[in-house]
């Protein structure tokens, strides 16, 4: 049995607006998304979310709040993505443009989700409304969910 792979995804977020990045290269490339990925060997998944945030869009996170965890399996690949999400409304420094990401500001009623992964629309809602979720996702290929499940709690 396959090991799960740990990744992270960091929202950055306020009241009236979500910051979201267009992936120029790599997994998830051409769709608006949070921040985040793998976790190195020798970091925690909460200092792998604020190093890629700050490699991703070059802001640091002041405080980090864990909003849920999401299983990703994919037909016909042996590994499960288990990425660790996480939300913050306090930052330092400017959204700026990387090799791998775009950022920009939407507001909450105007959210791409046509052009970000089908999933998001299901947990991001509650994120924004600061609840906890746990999900799982089962996708052939990128674009169609075959199965899921998702519990959401209030904080």
């Amino acid at each position: 049995m396959a090991k799960n792979k740990i990744l992270t995804l960091v929202l950055v977020h306020n009241s009236k607006k979500v910051l979201l990045g267009m992936k120029k290269r790599g997994f998830g490339v051409g769709r608006w998304n949070g921040f985040g990925g793998k976790v190195e060997p020798n970091e925690t998944i909460e200092e792998g979310a604020r190093r890629e945030l700050e490699e991703e869009c070059c802001l640091k996170a002041k405080s980090l709040t864990e909003a849920g965890i999401l299983l990703f399996e994919f037909v016909g690949d042996p590994v499960i993505l288990e990425v660790h999400v996480f939300r913050t409304e306090e930052f330092e420094g400017h959204p700026t443009e990387t090799e791998e990401m775009y950022p920009k500001w939407f507001e909450h009623d105007q959210i791409p989700f046509n052009d970000m992964w089908p999933d998001d629309v299901f947990w991001l809602p509650s994120l924004l409304q600061k609840k906890t979720f746990h999900g799982y996702f089962k996708f052939e290929g990128h674009s169609k969910i075959l199965e899921s499940k998702l519990d959401v709690k209030d904080s």
